[in-house]
Formats: structure tokens, sequence, C-alpha cells
């Protein structure tokens, strides 16, 4: 009986392991009340992969671009009584789990101890204001029970019962890019338009401002010289260093995710189209309308709707 109960301690030990030799520094493994070895273990593991996430921070500065995305945006549909009816395919990207594993289930038990806490306390204010929202930090539990550290959008669509929870975070699968360089180092700070050398403080300034515009996903994107002021560095390193680094412009980041997000929505949702468009960053449905089409090849009233 002993043996078997370590083997499912030691489990989630392998799985980290695994992913720490892959560069995934996001993962924890849950604490629990032993006080043995393999505790103690736990405990130094967890310690060790702060340590290393610390020190190789810009990982998930970088969006590698190769086959595999460098972040993943999952988000889960909840009905009145808090349970999942929908899940994105990113959910299995981050956590593991399929559809059929958590359909009807409810969300709490995919959050650690900690979180569900603060989850119970989500769901007081969500049932006394119809508007309310947050942004906060919870952590989930996967699959190969470890823990998912990720900031989570919490809110009620218009006119609806159901809850949105909307996931941006970093999923690591490269190795370390030779082009960043240390602070202390003596290279030039300034990101040039045509240099491949960077100092890690200009990259995590560009990291700041690709999560605003996911944050921010539903209003309508600034101009080039507001997120300049907003963060407090110039037009011409803000443009091309995301260009570098992201391989593509700002506006084209912001529009991609923006219309990922009405499909999304559209799919799974029984909100008007016009009400989609406004909570896109679009001003008009018709703008909506032709941006959609461009992009995916076809009208949004097009979508074969889920009721």
């Amino acid at each position: 009986m002993g043996d078997k109960i370590n083997q499912s301690r030691i489990r989630p030990i392998r799985h980290m392991l695994l992913e720490i030799a892959v560069g995934n520094f996001s993962y924890r493994i849950q604490r629990g009340t032993a006080d043995d070895e393999v505790e103690s273990l736990i405990l130094l593991l967890n310690m060790v992969t702060e340590e290393l996430k610390s020190s190789f921070s810009h990982l998930s500065y970088v969006n590698p671009h190769n086959s595999y995305s460098s972040y993943v945006q999952a988000s889960f549909i909840l009905d009145s009584n808090w349970t999942v009816k929908k899940i994105s395919t990113d959910v299995s990207i981050l956590l593991g789990y399929n559809r059929k594993t958590i359909y009807g289930a409810d969300f709490e038990i995919i959050l650690s101890e900690e979180s569900a806490v603060s989850w119970n306390n989500i769901k007081e204010k969500l049932s006394n204001n119809n508007n309310y929202s947050e942004t906060l930090e919870l952590v989930f539990v996967s699959q190969n029970q470890l823990l998912v550290p990720v900031f989570c959008t919490v809110c009620r669509f218009m006119d609806s019962a159901k809850i949105l929870i909307s996931v941006v975070t970093t999923v690591f699968t490269t190795a370390v890019k030779d082009n960043i360089i240390d602070d202390d180092s003596s290279a030039t700070p300034v990101i040039p338009r045509k240099e491949s050398v960077y100092r890690l403080s200009d990259v995590q300034l560009i990291q700041q401002v690709y999560d605003y515009i996911l944050v921010h996903i539903d209003s309508p994107l600034p101009s080039l010289k507001e997120l300049s002021h907003i963060f407090g560095t110039n037009e011409f390193k803000l443009k091309y260093g995301f260009k570098y680094l992201f391989k593509t412009s700002i506006y084209q980041f912001y529009n991609v995710e923006r219309l990922k997000k009405a499909h999304l929505l559209i799919e799974n949702t029984g909100i008007p189209l016009k009400e989609i468009a406004a909570m896109s960053g679009f001003i008009n449905y018709p703008n909506f309308s032709k941006a959609f089409r461009k992009s995916h090849g076809y009208a949004p009233n097009k979508i074969i709707r889920k009721k």
C-alpha cells in the first residue's frame, strides 16, 4: 500500500523533471502533509525550478516562431452552477485535460487548494454583481498533478448567466536565444532596427507590451505613440523590437488575437454578433465582418453556433 502511495507522489516529480528538461519552468508540484524524503524532494524541486525560472526568465519573453506556439490562450465557459460547459483546444495544451474529462465538472476541482479559496470569493462577487470582472492569478492542477500558475480574466457574458474564464500564458518549446544579452553587458542598450543583440531589459519591456495587448484585447489598440508613452520607451524601439522578437507588427498581432477571441465567442455563445464585434475592439459591425472574413475566409454569420 505504501509503495502505491509513493508511486502516486513520485509520478508528478517525473513529469516535472521532463518539463524542466525541455525548458519549461512554469510548473510546480502541490505540497502534501507528509514529513518524509519524498516531501523534501518536492520542496527542493519547487525551489530549484523557481530559481531556474528567474535565471532564464528571458525564455518567456521571446516567441520561438517554430511549428509550436510560444503561448496559449485557453478559455473556459461555465454555466450558472459554476460547472464547465465549454473549453477551448488550448486547455488540453496547458493542462492536459480533454473535453470529456472536465465537461460538466465543477471548475473548482482543477484549482489548487489556495486558488479554490480565491475562486469562492470571485463566485460571491459575480453573484452579487452581473458586471463584475477581475484579472488575477489562479493556480491550476494539471492532469499530471502539477501546479500551473497563470493569470486569468473572469467575467460574465452580457445578458447571460454564463461565465468566461480566459487564460493567457507562455509555453516553452525551444532553447535559449543567442541574441539576448545580460543587462550587465557593455553592449548598447537600444534595440537598433537591424541589430541582433538585445538587452534583457529591452526584451522584458517588449514582453510587457505583448501581455498588455492580450489583457486589453477587447479595447481599441492605442497608437504606437500612446503605447510608447505608457511603457516609457520610444516608438522606434517599440516598433522594430516587437517586429524582431515576434515576427509580426503590433497591429497584426492585436488583430489576429481579437479575431481568435471573436471566433471562440461566436462558436460557443449566443451573444449577438454586434456585441461580439464591440467586445473584440471593433468600432462597428461592418469593419468587424470585413476583418473576420479576410482572416478566416468566411463571414461571422456563417459559423454554426452551438446552443
